[in-house]
């Protein structure tokens, strides 16, 4: 196991800039995801890491060591990539041993190995087999399995489970928890699925234009987004946005918008006078409120049964709302609904800043 310290890391290529200092820490046998769109630059900093491509500036230190002058075979480092890049005329047993081959490793030592991991994966009835005779799951065991018996300080994940289909997605995303509880050793992990982010990292940092926008674990994520970009990239369905104005006397904040009033206690001194504001609000925190409570009021526009939750979106004024209701939710479209939602489940952010505003 090791720490991961990323100091200032940046990365140029010519005169266009693609990270721009980069800076995380990594607990011994934490649980890293990069999370991010495509040309974020998450696998960009995942090559840096590795060391197949060198840093334009700061530093990256492994248990403490600084890694930059080392070659990747010298960093003690695992990596497991989108495609399973298996050798195709090599058995499972070969595959997995393959570089502890390369390395010497005595026979002996190395059966077992293979033999270690291949049971940790559920593969050992696998070994005799060749990689065209497996499944994309399978495959990417045996990539696994490659990288476990080399016993890494740092295992790096790149897009792992793009390849699968979504069932065989959700088993491997368990599996990967299961191993990494198992063995304990630090990762990080790549991915754009913000599922796979906040079921497997125990943090997370947030990418964007080659910046990171927020890190911190899954759970502060979710509920206290740094920005408006992360509010909308976490969360499925997205959190919903609302355009108004923010009004605040210091201990109480008064959002408005046409169709919405919400007032939240507030413990900053910040003094606003109907400030520009977004408001924040997750589908899933939404209810059925009819009364006079009601915080936001609109017309139905869509209803959409999924079976164990109904997906209504509403329309409030000119700005769409889409609330998970329980499956049981008979409103039809046209109908006027109110909805409610508890104030400490919003977020609130600065109209021209995009930044979240403390309250």
């Amino acid at each position: 196991m090791a720490t991961l310290s990323l100091q200032n890391v940046q990365k140029s290529y010519g005169g266009l800039q693609v990270l721009h200092g980069i800076d995380v820490e990594l607990e011994d046998g934490g649980f890293l995801v990069l999370l991010g769109p495509s040309g974020c630059g998450k696998s960009t900093l995942l090559n840096l890491i590795a060391g197949l491509d060198d840093i334009s500036a700061g530093d990256i230190r492994i248990d403490g060591r600084s890694v930059i002058e080392l070659a990747p075979k010298d960093r003690n480092i695992a990596m497991v990539f989108q495609s399973y890049a298996l050798y195709p005329t090599m058995t499972v047993e070969r595959n997995i041993g393959f570089g502890l081959e390369m390395r010497g490793v005595n026979g002996n030592e190395r059966s077992a190995a293979v033999k270690q991991a291949a049971d940790l994966l559920q593969i050992s009835h696998l070994l005799d087999r060749r990689p065209a005779n497996l499944s994309g799951g399978q495959r990417q065991r045996v990539a696994m399995g490659r990288a476990i018996v080399r016993n890494p300080d740092l295992f790096l994940f790149d897009e792992p489970l793009s390849n699968l289909d979504a069932k065989l997605r959700a088993e491997m995303r368990t599996e990967i928890k299961r191993l990494h509880g198992r063995l304990g050793t630090s990762v990080v992990y790549v991915t754009h699925d913000q599922i796979e982010a906040m079921t497997l990292g125990t943090k997370v940092a947030v990418m964007k234009g080659g910046y990171i926008q927020q890190f911190a674990d899954p759970q502060t994520i979710y509920e206290k987004p740094a920005n408006i970009f992360v509010a909308g990239f976490i969360g499925s369905p997205s959190m919903n946005f609302v355009t108004g104005t923010l009004t605040s006397d210091g201990r109480i904040a008064r959002f408005e918008a046409s169709g919405v009033r919400v007032e939240i206690p507030s413990n900053s001194d910040e003094m606003f006078d109907a400030r520009p504001a977004v408001l924040g609000i997750r589908p899933e925190e939404l209810k059925v409120d009819d009364g006079e409570s009601a915080m936001l009021t609109g017309t139905i526009d869509v209803v959409e049964p999924t079976g164990p939750d109904t997906m209504v979106t509403v329309r409030i004024g000119e700005q769409p709302i889409v609330a998970r209701l329980p499956s049981r939710f008979s409103g039809k479209a046209g109908e006027t609904v109110g909805l409610i939602a508890h104030v400490n489940s919003m977020s609130l952010f600065d109209y021209q800043t995009e930044l979240r505003v403390p309250l």
